[in-house]
């Protein structure tokens, strides 16, 4: 949106200037693109911070792996993470409708047939299972949401207490981790080519347009035609929530 405004105002000045966006998000919530640069990143770290739950919850006593990551409006690192890793028992992502009471009674199954479980929820779910508080926003404009990771770890704690069962929690919030780490080979190699696309974009004289990756093609869009279009968002009728589903063994924990 930053760069449609940039846009608009050369317009409004006639001033001869090309603008030419990199769609940028590293939630790959950005309609109409294939993936945005940094997503394919983010998940495969976000997944090596699943395994590391994994093994602190099934080499401890009645131990449960929490894991919270990044996704303020869509789930797709957590989903994309969750299938990757292979050992998650309990996927939530803010696309999904969710009956906390449902959500504790099926842990506590979990539980008392595994033992050890490992919970993946996606930061977006403090707007969705908790409710954030007012309308703060921080610096980017960006809604503060709650943090959902403490507050599920407490609910989990409290409802297992409620039953006299012994419980241990590893809460792990890899986020920083997951920001901070170089771009992997894919990555580079994208962030390469859309910056050469941009520079091609430019030089030909176009402006007003974004470039991104579409049906594995590189295409130039008219900018307004990304932030016409909204964020996207985890189908929860597609075949990604279909396949996530399917292997976390979870059901559904609508109201």
């Amino acid at each position: 949106k930053g760069a449609m405004q940039t846009f608009d105002a050369m317009q409004d000045i006639n001033y001869e200037c090309s603008v030419v966006g990199i769609p940028k998000t590293i939630d790959n919530d950005i309609a109409l693109l294939d993936t945005s640069f940094g997503f394919d990143t983010a998940s495969t770290e976000a997944a090596k911070a699943i395994v590391s739950a994994y093994v602190e919850s099934t080499t401890n006593a009645n131990c449960i792996g929490l894991v919270k990551l990044m996704g303020r409006h869509c789930g797709f690192i957590a989903a994309l993470a969750t299938l990757a890793a292979q050992v998650v028992d309990v996927c939530l992502i803010p696309e999904m409708d969710i009956s906390k009471e449902k959500l504790l009674d099926y842990v506590v199954e979990v539980m008392k047939k595994k033992s050890h479980a490992v919970i993946v929820v996606a930061e977006g779910c403090g707007d969705t299972i908790i409710k954030s508080e007012g309308g703060a926003t921080d610096a980017g404009g960006n809604k503060v949401l709650a943090d959902v990771g403490p507050y599920l770890k407490d609910e989990i704690t409290s409802h297992f207490k409620k039953r006299d069962m012994p419980i241990s929690i590893k809460y792990i919030d890899p986020t920083y981790m997951i920001r901070s780490v170089p771009a992997n080979a894919y990555d580079s190699l994208y962030c390469a080519t859309l910056a050469q696309q941009a520079v091609h974009g430019a030089m030909a004289g176009y402006s007003g347009i974004s470039v991104g990756k579409v049906d594995e093609r590189y295409v130039m869009l008219p900018i307004h035609a990304i932030t016409g279009k909204g964020t996207r968002n985890v189908d929860v009728n597609g075949r990604m929530y279909e396949r996530l589903m399917a292997t976390t063994k979870q059901p559904s924990f609508a109201p």
